[in-house]
């Protein structure tokens, strides 16, 4: 009677599991904190404007919050998304995907998988609404976000961020954007969170500015995927700033990267409010960038860069750091590699401290004519324990130049140190000759 019963009971599952297999269910889970688009009227055919029906879904949960999903489909957003306060706008995507299928065809596109955004909003208007604005406890995640009017083989028009950040604790996670004109707006909030961001924004990546309480950016990845068609990537490497850093107390940025832009990583004065950068900077990268690292200005408490890894080859005069004269604060490279055939290393200007420790300098002087790895012509410099390992001139000190102290060093060829700062240690340097 027993083994009757239980071959009843499984002959009973296999029947209803093939019924729920042919049966339009709801694409959404069972809860009173989740809705799907779909149920507001969202289409998901990539031709219909979606952008009312998820609005009208983010504030069915007025102020208590909730999760809106969007089913893996197309949606075509025309216009422009207001997430409210602890709304999360969810896509079927669990970890950032890659969709270069237009450089290469044979790779996924836009669209052949996962929850797809298609933004057409404000084209040609940088200044206008974002294409999403997050606020204090929302999220977006999961999904991708596609440029389908930019064309890749022509300079790119101007859009408005994809994603702003407003509030405090706002995050974007495990997205893709393909080929936004401008990326992330980042300023004006408190503790956002960037975590598992790729594509390749054409303009500018990920700007930060007016904040007072902790950023994180984690595991961000700048690369053109996209398109590398000669109008629009000379385009982007002329005028492409990935990663843009004013004012913020306390950043904290880890595994990021970005290749083939104007400048990598800039840092600079604010431009909403007051000060400048001040953050600790682990395991970031910039390549085949025209400047891989460009100060403007820093803060007194300093920006740390440990185990960075810096190419710059692009452009009249490919730098890996730069220090302008109005810089007046403090820049620390500890345990970071720099190569690529670069003019130089490092160009210091300004008032501040520069330093850089054990650090490996492989190419720089590419056109041979006598250029040094280091170039100091004012504030303060420490360059301790790093190894040069190019047959070229190492460092050149001005008169302009308040306080250096080099020491320990080694160097291949002979040591080469060009000093006139009246105001110098220069120590313990050892070369192959």
């Amino acid at each position: 009677m027993k083994k009757t019963f239980l071959v009843s009971l499984l002959l009973a599952a296999i029947s209803l599991s093939a019924q729920q297999k042919n049966t339009d269910i709801e694409p959404c889970p069972e809860s009173v904190d989740v809705v799907s688009v779909y149920s507001f009227g969202a289409k998901g055919d990539g031709k219909t404007d979606d952008s009312q029906a998820f609005q009208k879904a983010m504030d069915s949960f007025g102020s208590r919050g909730g999760t809106v999903y969007a089913p893996n489909g197309t949606y075509l957003l025309a216009g422009s998304l207001n997430v409210p306060q602890a709304v999360t706008l969810k896509g079927s995507i669990e970890s950032v995907t890659s969709h270069n299928g237009i450089r290469q065809p044979e790779l996924p596109k836009p669209g052949d998988d996962g929850t797809t955004f298609l933004i057409t909003g404000n084209k040609g208007n940088e200044k206008a609404s974002p294409a999403i604005t997050l606020n204090t406890n929302s999220t977006l995640r999961g999904v991708v976000m596609f440029w389908p009017a930019q064309e890749p083989d022509k300079v790119p028009d101007a859009y408005p961020w994809g994603i702003a950040m407003r509030g405090k604790n706002p995050a974007v996670l495990d997205v893709e954007m393909l080929n936004p004109y401008n990326g992330i707006d980042a300023s004006h909030n408190e503790r956002a969170l960037i975590r598992n961001i790729s594509g390749q924004p054409l303009r500018r990546g990920i700007y930060v500015d007016a904040i007072y309480d902790i950023g994180r950016i984690e595991n961000v990845h700048f690369n053109p995927w996209w398109s590398m068609k000669p109008a629009l990537y000379n385009w982007q490497r002329e005028h492409g700033e990935a990663f843009i850093f004013e004012r913020t107390d306390w950043h904290y940025v880890i595994n990021t990267f970005c290749f083939g832009y104007n400048v990598g990583y800039k840092f600079g004065a604010s431009s909403g409010s007051e000060g400048a950068c001040n953050g600790n900077f682990l395991g970031i990268g910039a390549d085949a960038c025209h400047t891989s690292v460009k100060v403007d200005q820093s803060a007194a408490y300093g920006i740390l860069i440990t185990n960075g890894e810096f190419v710059a080859m692009q452009g009249n005069d490919p730098t890996m750091v730069e220090i302008t004269s109005a810089n007046k604060g403090n820049v620390r490279f500890v345990n970071s590699a720099f190569w690529g055939p670069c003019n130089q290393i490092a160009k210091i200007d300004g008032q501040g401290t520069i330093g850089f420790s054990d650090c490996i300098f492989v190419e720089w002087d590419r056109k041979g004519e006598g250029r040094s790895a280091i170039q100091a012509h004012s504030g303060s410099v420490l360059v301790r324990g790093c190894d040069f390992g190019h047959d070229s001139p190492q460092i050149s000190i001005d008169k302009g130049v308040t306080r250096a102290i080099i020491s320990e060093n080694t160097m291949k060829g002979k040591v080469r140190i060009n000093n006139k700062s009246t105001n110098s240690y220069v120590n313990g340097n050892l070369g192959t000759e």
